[in-house]
């Protein structure tokens, strides 16, 4: 069975039981020479991207029991992925050959304190000359493997 969003499927009798298989995926690469609060920073600044560019990737709202709301997330996981600078630099080639929808994290990022400042850092650089600490990247799953090809899963 197909959602009507097409992003996740169950196959066979008894659906409802079976694991939800995503057609697509949801990653983060990340320098592998980040110091812990800087991985972390990076991960949350990079995936809020993605919900506006792909806006299927967030499910419905939460409740608990009591019925106090929560804010809907993503519907999948999120898979975090290190590797070193060459690596996100060629990741990062890939996925814009591939026109997936990616957000970028650049060095210079640690230095500016608001989103305008965030936003002429990275355009006062080139492409191919962006210092690159991390990345979010959604797409088919096997688009997104190759992009990450050479990284590994973050510890």
């Amino acid at each position: 069975m197909r959602t009507t969003q097409g992003t996740e499927s169950q196959a066979g009798a008894g659906a409802e039981n079976a694991p939800v298989r995503f057609d697509t995926k949801i990653a983060v690469l990340l320098r592998d020479d980040l110091e812990s609060w800087q991985r972390l920073n990076v991960t949350a600044f990079a995936v809020s991207g993605l919900g506006t560019a792909a806006p299927e990737v967030i499910g419905e709202p939460y409740a608990d029991a009591d019925g106090t709301a929560y804010l809907p997330m993503f519907r999948q996981p999120v898979l975090v992925f290190a590797g070193t600078k060459e690596v996100l630099t060629t990741a990062h080639g890939r996925a814009l050959s591939r026109s997936l929808p990616t957000a970028v994290f650049t060095s210079d990022l640690f230095g500016t304190g608001n989103d305008r400042d965030n936003r002429a850092a990275v355009r006062a650089v080139g492409t191919d000359r962006l210092d690159l600490v991390g990345m979010a990247v959604h797409g088919p799953r096997n688009a997104v493997d190759k992009v990450l090809k050479g990284a590994r899963l973050h510890p």
